[in-house]
């Protein structure tokens, strides 16, 4: 029943983002001494879920089907200054990045369980 509104989709993909970005942001710091790496980072989730990254569509009347919101979002690589072995990571900005994942996470937390307690109050139930 919940896994077909709108609003609990969205909470799902946004909760989806967030834990690919934390991957992402691990991934870099894993590789902060590696020479020659470059950092990746994923696109912001309002342009992914509005779908000018990733699968579009060709007419304004084309929807996006499941599967194509399923999608997972592609690591593109990230900004920044190489250092003098090449690599590209910036502890700074990958905490930020960090950040930035943990309260997208949060926010969609709280969109889940905002809607779920509408829903229960909805149907007469307090709790």
């Amino acid at each position: 029943m919940f896994e077909k509104l709108v609003i609990v989709r969205m909470a799902q993909s946004m909760a989806r983002h967030a834990g690919l970005r934390t991957e992402v942001v691990a991934h870099n710091l894993a590789n902060a001494d590696t020479p020659g790496y470059r950092a990746q980072d994923l696109p912001d989730f309002e342009s992914y879920a509005s779908g000018t990254v990733g699968l579009r569509t060709t007419r304004p009347g084309h929807l996006r089907s499941a599967e194509a919101s399923a999608t997972d979002p592609v690591p593109v690589e990230g900004p920044g200054a190489a250092s003098p072995n090449g690599n590209t990571v910036s502890l700074e900005d990958e905490m930020v990045r960090a950040v930035a994942a943990r309260q997208q996470h949060e926010l969609a937390l709280a969109i889940y369980q905002s809607s779920s307690r509408l829903i229960r109050t909805s149907l007469g139930r307090s709790a």
